[in-house]
Order: C-alpha cells, then sequence, then structure tokens
C-alpha cells in the first residue's frame, strides 16, 4: 500500500461519505417539511368546506327563524291559508332563490305532513315521516335544527325551525334549503378548490322524486353513489374513483397526479341530522407548487453537494501532494541514492517541505556534504 494513493483516496472517500450522508439527512429533513406544509394544506382545505358548510346550514336556519317569527306568516299558517302563505312569501323565496341559492323552502304540519312549498306549490300534503328525520324531529322536539338532506327536490343544506302563533301554540315547522351548486361555485372562487357532491343514489332515487332525471344518467354513476354537482366533472372524475368513494366515514386525504399535476384530495363525509350517511364532498387542490420546489431543492442539494465534493477533495489531493507526498517522494529517492552508492545532488524547495521533514532534509545535506567532501581528497 502507498500512502501517497491509499492517504488521498481514504481522506476523498470520507468526504464523499460525510457529505452524501448530509446531504441525504438534508433531503430527508426538507421532505418531511414539505410534506408539514401539505398537511396544512389538506387541514386548511377541509377547515374551508367545513366551514362553509356550517355557514350555509346557518344561513339557511336563520332565514327560516325570520320568516317563522313573522306575525302575518303566523297568522296565515295558523289559518292553514295556502294561497295567503304562497302570496305573502312568494316573491320574497323568487329573490332568495336568485340571489342567494336558497332552492327549497316548505312548511309542514305536525307531525311531517307538507303543507307548502314555496318551490313547487303545487304539490302539498305528502307525508314526510319516513323521508325526512329532520322534519320529524322538528315538530317532535321544537328546537331549530340545521343538517344536510335530501328532500323530494333533491339534496341541500336545510335549516329549520318549530313556528308557534303568538300564544306560543306550536303550529308546525318550517325549513330553508339552499343548493350546492352555488355553494361550490363560490368557494371555487374563493379558494381556486374544484370540488364535487356524491350523493348515494340508493337514497337519491327514492326521496328525490323531483329531480330531473338525466341527473341520475350513468354519466354521473360513481359505483354507488351519483356525481350530483361539480365544478368541473371531468377532474372530479379523475381525482375520486368509486373505489376512493366507497367507505368515507370519516375525513381523507390523499394526494393524487392527474394530467401531470399533483393534487391534494379531501373526501369529507355528507350526513342527515340523525347521522346517516348521505354521500361525500370531494375538494381537491393544485399541490403542483410545493412538489416542484421540493424537486428543484432535491436538484441543488445534489448539484452543490456533488460540487463541494469535487472542490474538497481537489484541495485535500493538493495539500496533501504539496506539504506530505511530494516531498516524502524527494527524501525518499535521495536516501535511495544515498543507499545505492549513486551521485548524490541537491534537494530542491527544502525550505517549503513543512517544518517536521526539514530535519530529514537537513540530514540527507549532511550526508551528501560529507560524501563530496570524501570524495574532494
Amino acid at each position: 500500500m502507498k500512502f501517497r494513493k491509499s492517504a488521498p483516496a481514504a481522506i476523498v472517500i470520507a468526504i464523499a461519505v460525510v457529505i452524501g450522508a448530509t446531504t441525504f439527512s438534508s433531503m430527508r429533513l426538507f421532505a418531511g417539511m414539505v410534506g408539514d406544509v401539505e398537511k396544512q394544506q389538506f387541514t386548511l382545505m377541509q377547515s374551508i368546506v367545513e366551514t362553509a358548510l356550517s355557514d350555509a346550514q346557518n344561513k339557511a336556519l336563520a332565514r327560516a327563524e325570520l320568516i317563522a317569527d313573522l306575525p302575518r306568516v303566523q297568522q296565515l299558517f295558523a289559518a292553514q291559508d295556502r294561497a295567503g302563505l304562497m302570496a305573502e312569501l312568494g316573491k320574497m323565496f323568487t329573490n332568495q332563490k336568485n340571489r342567494h341559492g336558497v332552492d327549497q323552502a316548505q312548511f309542514h304540519l305536525a307531525p311531517a305532513q307538507s303543507f307548502l312549498r314555496l318551490h313547487d306549490p303545487n304539490k302539498f300534503g305528502d307525508d314526510l315521516t319516513t323521508t325526512r328525520p329532520m322534519v320529524v324531529a322538528l315538530n317532535r322536539d321544537k328546537v331549530p335544527l340545521k343538517s344536510g338532506a335530501i328532500a323530494a327536490n333533491g339534496p341541500g343544506i336545510f335549516g329549520g325551525t318549530p313556528v308557534f302563533d303568538a300564544s306560543g301554540k306550536h303550529l308546525g315547522s318550517f325549513e330553508v334549503g339552499i343548493a350546492f351548486g352555488p355553494l361550490l361555485a363560490s368557494l371555487k372562487s374563493a379558494y381556486n378548490f374544484d370540488l364535487g357532491v356524491f350523493v348515494e343514489e340508493k337514497p337519491l332515487r327514492e326521496l328525490a322524486k323531483g329531480i330531473d332525471p338525466e341527473r341520475l344518467g350513468d354519466q354521473n354513476r360513481f359505483g354507488k353513489y351519483i356525481r350530483f354537482e361539480s365544478t368541473n366533472g371531468v377532474l372530479m372524475s379523475s381525482v375520486a374513483t368509486p373505489e376512493d368513494l366507497a367507505v368515507v366515514n370519516e375525513p381523507v386525504t390523499y394526494v393524487r397526479e392527474v394530467n401531470g399535476i399533483v393534487r391534494g384530495v379531501v373526501l369529507l363525509p355528507l350526513t342527515n341530522v340523525s347521522g346517516t350517511p348521505l354521500g361525500v364532498i370531494v375538494a381537491t387542490a393544485d399541490f403542483s407548487g410545493s412538489r416542484a420546489a421540493a424537486d428543484r431543492t432535491f436538484i441543488w442539494q445534489a448539484a452543490f453537494a456533488g460540487i463541494a465534493i469535487l472542490l474538497l477533495a481537489g484541495v485535500v489531493v493538493t495539500i496533501l501532494r504539496g506539504f506530505i507526498t511530494r516531498p516524502l517522494q524527494v527524501l525518499s529517492e535521495g536516501f535511495e541514492k544515498v543507499s545505492n552508492g549513486d551521485t548524490l545532488t541537491e534537494i530542491g524547495g527544502a525550505d517549503r517541505f513543512p517544518d517536521e521533514m526539514r530535519p530529514i532534509a537537513q540530514f540527507y545535506d549532511k550526508v551528501r556534504a560529507h560524501r563530496l567532501a570524501n570524495a574532494s581528497k
């Protein structure tokens, strides 16, 4: 084993190992940071959607309570004056539908009989006992409620309240339903999310007799679900498969690449007032920015690591050759001449040798001077 070859190689390998391990640890650390960023994005997405749903429920309930507290409405409802209620509230409902996404509003008689649908005044008198648990609860418990539900005209976000007359007598209940479509559109406009509402097909067919049959077609079927509303139907088909939606009892998050774009996906269960599953809300956002930043960082880290290894290796080899291996080689060649009895020549550059090697060079000079002295006699 030759020191001048083995030592630089060993040191360069050690440098490469240390820098490589440091770079790998740095990459792992950054990957963890990217994961934390995406986790925060998922949490934010979920919070935004859940807050929007809660706000919609609160708005529906506030509208229902406002209407139920109107003395004129209480008088007409107590008299069961269907035409009077329609004349009193018809224009209001039309404005709410056009401006605020309210697409259903309905009065009920206890325990759960439809008295007047402002959105469909010609349909009334049907028993909702088995189809609308929130209506049953409103008239049984006589307390305001809010939740998602599937009504005859389709799924929506509902807020309902019991209705009492001026003397406190319970007359029935009134509810307001907000459509999912405008809510999804407003979220996309505000946060650049794409969203979809997937409703279980069986209860949708059984309960929502008033919806357009085309919405129940094969083009909207995802396993046991119907894609009822979405901001981008094609994208929803790519980010959420029937297998993804099969069982969603709690929020689910994952990352999926669609057309070369990495997207974060959040699945949120949609239930009614009694906790019965109705469907799934899907929200997706572009995560390619954080992933691209991570990829660029990995490339730059690898490049810097390679450059650092080359530079340090060059410095180490230069130092070893200049201060150790070259002086040792010169001294070795000189003393080999001494042992062979060859003509001794002066060692050039001995003044630049490390201090530790100068005594050896001086000893060589003494041997050389002694030999020259003997040769001149």
